[in-house]
Formats: structure tokens, C-alpha cells, sequence
């Protein structure tokens, strides 16, 4: 390896820092019409009519479609098929889309979209999940709201709570709403290709969901359907599913208009409509022995999908899996439900479905090592996951398992052994706590998802030397695309500079599924080494041809004794040989399985990660603030160290967002805050600071030993400040965020 493990330069870097990076609004097609779209404003109701009549003669209109407009299936593909692009005959949520308007300028498409008027017949409402799921209640999901469930059982989790247990601790935990907040907004630009079809450039995560959706909507054959991914600034999951509704209307008015089309959500649309965090519920039971052996565990955990199942199912069905933690414990029951309210639909959000759950047993945990009395960490140190470990689906960890040197990692760092003892029987209205927290991640799509779990790359070598790669996964601030060159780069031993990888588009990558779970270094990193592979072997050849020898790759040179020839001459030998310059690179997931009672092995494998979290808390005021955070990743193997630590870092503040002051605000399905003015995220004054390390198990399935982390910070960190701040208060805050109300309510 000559690249990978080593702190590269990003290939985007400078046109970021530059400004030279395109981003969807600075894409400005000749003579654009812009889309407004008008929404629903109340939350559950039958549609009587749509009087477009106003919209249609307001000045600068150029077209107007509702759901009678859509020539092909009114429904976004997903997991299940029940979101309509437009609404029809109903409305599930306030911010639905009713109506698409085109005009000559924005302004004129908003004004007009304020004209549009819905004829409505109010229909029950049901806002919380739990409510929705009592006998009774309205229904938005027949027969009875429940999107899905989900049912684990390992042992005999009764038995041993009965006669197996010391001590047992039960508790219930809540968390809220979390927006992603993403930099750049919802966007799309849909413009006629010439020929029938239609071309959509625009900020996401998944151009093949797009093509599906925008495929769907229009009624076009996919290869009359051309989906380019522009710059994106940012994601985090919120680019993952929705896209596909903004881009299908996009196309819609094109496809309707014969004219580019330019859709660009404000800031406060993109709050109203826009998927969100699944508000989550958890009652959490733990059992132990005396000496603090965990023997069993029991989870009830409810998720808020809101108005359409879009990812609830999948979301539901990870947060299922680890709702135990990362520990081995012989007994476990595991009881989930994703249930429909009308709220803004959820969706995938960094984590995914597992940081509210994880808030829940980590917060437990640390119940019952004081009733137990022991030090919460030694809690952890004596259950956690290591090799030969069995997981709540059964599942045997037989590699790749760095939780016990990450969380001694971070021990040591925060000086955790002294400084813990030192801030008990603190006086004074300003107290500090340190918190710790563990977690771990399925990487990948896993059982659940394993029909999407493959990927494909296609590597060109071109004549001077120089190399092309192709994957269908994207960048979006993560530096994929760089990794995917050092990965490229070392299997074919030519220089870095020489790999150029393209920009997602779907008709010049191969479709390698989801740019979610954490998959795309294991999964497109072994498709672009398998489509080196063979190239490499011709580039060899023709090396051992030349220099009259085994030939040893050596940074871009190959080398034989004292001869040597660079990659660039290897591949002009292979050209004048004929040989094939080009190849593609497949890879599937292992299989997974989540069979009775939900065992089997779930995942392929699993990163970790383990944090300590110091904080301060004002008594009288409520405020907290965060002041160091300590955490740990094991990421089989960093390719670019750089990366994984601002994944760290960047994970640490958006957890800290999560914890202390990211609340949306709804009053009967209303959200009372859609701006940044009233939902609060951390400036760079509440930044604490951050101490990002990495351990190194490699994993024998990954590119040179390397496992997916990027969605990891999310899992503990949030864990790890909440536990910080129960030390500081003496006292649990049951909720995130732990806002100054909570943190008062707690102290009287």
C-alpha cells in the first residue's frame, strides 16, 4: 500500500474551497421556468377539489399539474409503494404536495402557489406513536398504523430475569424529531434531452432511486431517463429517499412543458416537507449478576414513521437488531413497531434508527451500575462485544472486533480513572460530568436489505496512463471519491494522481446501490478492486515482458533489479499488445439471514465505537455545554486517516446537536419552527473540543482491511453526553435533547 493509510489531499477539495464546485442552483439552464409547489395545511383530510383557476391566470404561470396531470404511476417506489408524488383523493400530512406550478420566475411560481385552493374534508388526526398504536385511534395506516414490526428472542429472557438476576433496572427514554440541516437545500433541474426523454441533474445520494422514481412518475423507459448527480452539500440520509419527489416533479413539469425546469426548495419548505429523524420511545430493561455480568435484556422500542412508510421498515429494522448494545448477553427480547401518524414522513437519517434506542440502553446501563455500584465503564469493560461473542440474533463475532481497545482507548485519553472519582461531591450551581458511552453498527445494507447489497465499478485505462473509475455510489462531503482513487490506485499500483474517479451519472456509472449504511468502502471499494484486478495482471505482464523479470510495484513504477519502467510505459506496452485496457468489478454481500425469533447473522460485520464525554451543567440556568469529547472508532483499516477523523469530528457536533438542542416543535402535525432562527443546531462556540482516534482490526472483506464508520459518531456520542450530564446533575433527563427546561425539571 503506498496510498491507502495515508493523509491524501481530497480530489475536491479545491474546486470546493475555490468555489468552482457546481452545485444544483448554479446550474442555470437557457430560458428555465421554476416550480413552486403548493402544499397541504391541514394534516388529515379527504380532497373535494383543487381550484387552480387563480394559479393557472397569475402572471408568468406556464403550466399547473396536479395528481390527474401524472402520465405514469402516481407512487414514489420505495419500500412500500404508498407516497403519492401528488396527493390524490387525500391529504396525510400539513406539507404534503397538492400541486405543481411553473412559472417564468420564482416569485411568480410562489405567489401562484399560494392562490392554488383545496376543497377539504377534515378526517381524525392521531400525532404521537403510541397513541396511534391503542384500539381506536384514526387510522392513516390500515388496518391498525403499525408500518411494521419486528420480533427478536434469544434464550429465555424471563427465566432469567426471575431467578438469574441480581439486581434489574427498568427505565423509559424519549427522543425527538432531528432535521438534517444540511447546507444545501432540496434541489433539482430536469431539461429535455432531445429525443423524448429528460436529463435531471440535482443534489442526492442514490441516482438510481431517482431513476426509478422520476421513471415511475413519467411513465419514460429507463434508458429514455438521465440522472446526473451535481455537487451535494451534505446529506446525512436526507438525500436519500426524498430526492425522488422533488426530481419527479421536476421532470413532470418538463416532460409537460417541453422546457428546463428548475425546482429549488427554501429553507423552510425543505423543514415542512422534508424527511426527519424518527422521533423514537424505548422501554429498556436490564438484568446482572452482583459482579456485574449482564444476563438479560428487554426491549419495547417504538418509532414515529409519520404520514407514508417510506424507510420506516429498514429503520425500524436496524434500530431492532442493536437494541441491546454491543454486549454479550445470553437472554434477549426485542419487541418493535414503526407506527403512521400524521406527521412529516421519516426517513433515513444518520444512524438509522439506531441513535434513539442506543440513548435508551446506554442511559440504562449506567442505572444499573449504580445500583449496582460499580464505575460504568467497568460495566461496559466486563460485557462488551469481543471475539467469540454471540450478539442478540445469535450472530458469532469471528473478526474485525476493536470495542475493547477503542473503549480503553478513550479510558486513558480522558484520564477517565482519575478524573470520574474527582468530580464527585461537587458544590456550587455549575457542575461538571464525564459520561461514557459504547455502540456498535452493522455495516451495510445486512439482512434486511441484502437484495440491494451489491455494487458494481468499471475501470478505464486510458493510453497516456491515466485511469477512470466508475462507481454508482456518491460524494457528498464524506470523500468517497478520493477514497475510491487510493483504493484504485495501490491495487493497480499507479499513482494517485493518475486516478480520476467519475461524477455519479446514470448513464456512464454502474449501479452499485445505496450510498447509505456505511457501505460504500466495503462495497465499492471491493468492486473497483476486482475490476483493477485484472488490468493490473495485463500491466504486469507487459512489465515482465519489458524488464526480462518479476517486476515490484512500487508507487507508479514497477522495478526488476536495477530496471525499471513507469505504469504510464506498462500501459503504452499493453496498448501496443492489444491488450484489453478496460474491466468491471462486481461484488455482492456475503449472505445474511434474520430468520425465527430474528436470528441469524444479521450483518457482515460490524464497526465500533466507544466515547467519554465531559461536560458542564449551570443548575439555576439549565445550560449545558459540552467541553471535551474522547472517542474511538475501530475502522478495520483507515484509508485516508484524515477522513476518519473528521468524520469523528463532524459526527461529534451533529451528536451534539441530537443530545442538548435540536428539538422540532409540532402542534397537531404542524411545525412550529421550520427555520434557524428557532430550531437550534451548535455553532461553532458550542464546539467542544474533540479527540478523534481510530483502531485498526482489519476485516478480511474489505479493501485492504477497511470497514464503513461514517454513521458510528451518531451512535454513542449522544449516549455519552446524556450519561455526562446525569453525573453532573445527579439526576436523568428521560429525553433528548437535554434542553435547559429538562435539565430543570430533573433538579426540582
Amino acid at each position: 500500500m503506498k496510498t491507502v493509510g495515508t493523509r491524501v489531499t481530497r480530489q475536491d477539495a479545491a474546486a470546493k474551497a475555490t468555489g468552482q464546485a457546481k452545485y444544483v442552483d448554479d446550474i442555470q439552464p437557457s430560458g428555465a421556468i421554476h416550480v413552486a409547489t403548493a402544499r397541504a395545511r391541514v394534516p388529515h383530510a379527504r380532497i373535494k377539489g383543487i381550484d387552480v383557476d387563480l394559479a393557472r391566470s397569475a402572471p408568468g404561470v406556464v403550466a399547473v399539474l396536479t395528481a390527474a396531470d401524472v402520465p405514469g404511476r402516481n407512487l414514489v417506489p420505495l419500500v412500500v409503494n404508498d407516497y403519492p408524488f401528488l396527493a390524490d383523493g387525500e391529504v396525510r400530512f400539513v406539507g404534503q404536495a397538492v400541486a405543481l406550478i411553473a412559472a417564468d420566475t420564482p416569485e411568480q411560481a410562489r405567489r401562484a402557489a399560494a392562490a392554488v385552493r383545496v376543497e377539504t374534508e377534515a378526517c381524525d388526526a392521531v400525532f404521537d406513536a403510541r397513541e396511534a398504536l391503542r384500539p381506536g385511534a384514526p387510522v392513516v395506516h390500515a388496518p391498525d398504523n403499525a408500518f411494521r414490526r419486528f420480533h427478536v428472542l434469544k434464550g429465555d429472557p424471563d427465566g432469567a430475569f426471575a431467578s438469574l438476576c441480581d439486581v434489574v433496572v427498568e427505565r423509559t427514554f424519549e427522543t425527538d424529531h432531528q432535521v438534517h440541516v444540511y447546507l444545501e437545500t432540496q434541489g433539482m433541474v430536469a431539461e429535455p434531452d432531445g429525443r423524448g426523454g429528460v436529463v435531471v441533474t440535482g443534489s442526492m445520494q442514490c441516482p438510481y432511486y431517482v431513476l426509478s422514481a422520476v421513471c415511475a412518475a413519467t411513465g419514460l423507459a429507463r434508458n429514455m431517463v438521465h440522472v446526473v448527480q451535481s455537487e451535494t452539500g451534505g446529506g446525512f440520509g436526507g438525500k436519500e429517499d426524498v430526492p425522488s419527489i422533488v426530481a419527479a416533479h421536476a421532470a413532470l413539469v418538463c416532460q409537460r412543458t417541453g422546457r428546463a425546469v428548475k425546482v429549488i426548495y427554501d429553507r423552510e419548505e425543505d423543514f415542512t416537507s422534508m424527511s426527519k429523524r424518527h422521533p423514537g420511545w424505548a422501554r429498556v430493561r436490564y438484568g446482572a449478576t452482583r459482579d456485574g455480568k449482564l444476563v438479560a435484556c428487554d426491549v419495547e422500542y417504538v418509532i414515529n414513521g409519520g404520514a407514508y412508510v417510506t424507510l420506516s421498515p429498514i429503520v425500524l429494522w436496524r434500530g431492532t437488531v442493536h437494541a441491546a448494545g454491543p454486549y454479550e448477553i445470553p437472554n434477549v427480547r426485542i419487541e418493535s413497531v414503526a407506527a403512521a401518524t400524521n406527521t412529516v414522513p421519516c426517513g433515513a437519517f444518520r444512524g438509522f434508527g439506531q441513535p434513539q434506542v442506543a440513548f435508551g440502553q446506554e442511559s440504562c446501563l449506567d442505572e444499573l451500575a449504580r445500583e449496582l455500584g460499580m464505575d460504568p465503564a467497568e460495566l461496559r469493560r466486563r460485557n462488551v462485544l469481543h471475539l467469540g461473542s454471540t450478539t442478540s440474533t445469535g450472530q458469532e463475532i469471528r473478526e474485525s472486533c476493536g470495542l475493547s481497545a477503542a473503549l480503553e482507548t478513550v479510558l486513558e485519553a480522558s484520564s477517565w480513572a482519575a478524573r470520574r472519582p474527582s468530580l464527585e461531591g461537587q458544590t456550587g450551581t455549575v457542575r461538571r460530568g464525564l459520561g461514557v458511552a459504547v455502540g456498535y453498527y452493522g455495516v451495510g445494507l445486512g439482512a434486511g436489505g441484502k437484495a440491494l447489497d451489491r455494487a458494481h465499478a468499471f475501470i478505464q485505462i486510458e493510453a497516456d496512463g491515466s485511469v477512470r473509475v466508475a462507481v454508482g455510489t456518491t460524494e457528498m462531503g464524506q470523500g468517497a471519491r478520493s477514497e475510491m482513487a487510493q483504493i484504485a490506485a495501490d491495487t493497480l499500483s499507479a499513482p494517485l494522481e493518475a486516478v480520476q474517479v467519475l461524477t455519479a451519472d446514470t448513464t456512464r456509472v454502474p449501479d452499485s446501490g445505496p450510498t447509505v449504511a456505511s457501505r460504500t468502502t466495503i462495497a465499492s471499494g471491493k468492486a473497483v478492486m476486482k475490476a483493477a484486478v485484472p488490468l493490473r495482471q495485463c500491466i504486469e505482464g507487459a512489465a515482465r515482458r519489458l524488464l526480462g523479470g518479476e517486476p515490484v510495484a512500487d508507487g507508479g513504477m514497477l522495478r526488476c533489479g536495477d530496471r525499471s519502467i513507469s505504469f504510464a510505459d506498462a500501459v503504452a506496452a499493453c496498448y501496443a499488445e492489444r491488450q484489453p485496457m478496460s474491466s468491471v468489478g462486481q461484488w455482492v454481500s456475503p449472505e445474511t439471514s434474520f430468520g425465527e425469533n430474528g436470528q441469524g447473522d444479521a450483518y457482515i460485520v460490524y464497526s465500533y465505537i466507544a466515547t467519554v464525554a465531559e461536560v458542564e451543567v449551570d443548575l439555576e440556568l439549565g445550560t449545558t455545554r459540552v467541553l471535551d469529547i474522547w472517542s474511538a472508532i475501530d475502522v478495520g483499516k483507515a484509508v485516508n486517516p484524515d477522513q476518519v477523523e473528521a468524520q469523528i469530528e463532524g459526527g461529534s457536533v451533529q451528536a451534539t446537536g441530537y443530545a442538548l438542542m435540536e428539538r422540532l416543535s409540532l402542534r397537531r402535525g404542524v411545525i412550529e419552527n421550520p427555520n434557524l432562527s428557532s430550531y437550534i443546531i451548535p455553532t461553532t462556540l458550542d464546539v467542544p473540543r474533540i479527540h478523534a482516534f481510530f483502531v485498526e482490526d482489519p476485516y478480511s472483506g474489505g479493501p485492504f482491511g477497511a470497514k464503513g464508520f461514517g454513521e458510528v459518531p451518531m451512535i454513542g456520542t449522544p449516549a455519552a453526553i446524556a450519561n455526562a450530564v446525569a453525573h453532573a446533575l445527579g439526576a436523568r433527563p428521560p429525553a433528548l435533547p437535554i434542553t435547559p427546561e429538562r435539565v430543570l425539571e430533573v433538579r426540582r
